[in-house]
């Protein structure tokens, strides 16, 4: 399942943006969004994230 970015959490410092290997975070306004298509479940974002704001979805 693909990452899932909590916007109530989300400070927009784009760590994910730079930690995603496939490129699948793009910044929307104030927060990150994730291609679910483009995700591969690496949880790399989930790592970089400084406010836990991105988990995987079950």
């Amino acid at each position: 399942m693909p990452a899932f970015v909590n916007t109530d959490e989300c400070t927009a410092c784009e760590a994910c943006v730079e930690a995603c290997p496939t490129e699948a975070i793009s910044m929307d306004g104030d927060h990150a969004f994730v291609n679910a298509d483009e995700c591969t479940d690496c949880e790399a974002c989930v790592e970089a994230c400084p406010t836990e704001a991105i988990s995987m979805l079950d």
